[in-house]
């Protein structure tokens, strides 16, 4: 079984998620069993040992020290308080953050275009066509 080990996070605080995805994909993090589309392991900041039985398996790392602060969530904004939250709203309805250059709120793209990404460099990227 294909493994790797992810050294120990540098600072002790640190939490970490990791991510399994992938056509039929599946690890073991840490001894625990993680299915593709299961979704995820919370591990320690000390190392972590990852194990697959696939090498097309892929995995998303996130790891962050928690900020200490009180979080409110609503939608696409994450402030500290409810109020927070009430005022972003109020201040993207009137300025949509200090004005939207195009004729409508929401970005529209034609419905004959494909999925893409496009990248900060500018390259274009497409997935390639799957038969269903």
């Amino acid at each position: 079984m294909p493994g790797l080990k992810l050294p120990a996070a540098t600072r002790g605080d640190a939490r970490r998620v990791l991510y399994v995805y992938g056509d039929d994909s599946a690890a073991v993090i840490d001894g625990n069993d993680v299915a593709d589309g299961v979704g995820y392991a919370q591990t320690s900041p000390g190392t972590t040992v990852v194990e697959t039985d696939d090498s097309s398996a892929r995995l998303l790392l996130l790891q962050a020290v928690p900020i200490g602060e009180p979080v409110a969530q609503h939608g696409p904004f994450v402030m500290n308080t409810r109020e927070e939250i009430v005022e972003t709203y109020d201040d993207y309805q009137r300025t949509q953050f200090g004005g939207w250059p195009w004729d409508r709120t929401d970005v529209v793209h034609p419905k004959s275009e494909t999925r893409f990404a496009r990248h900060t460099d500018g390259r274009l990227e497409r997935p390639e066509p799957q038969a269903f």
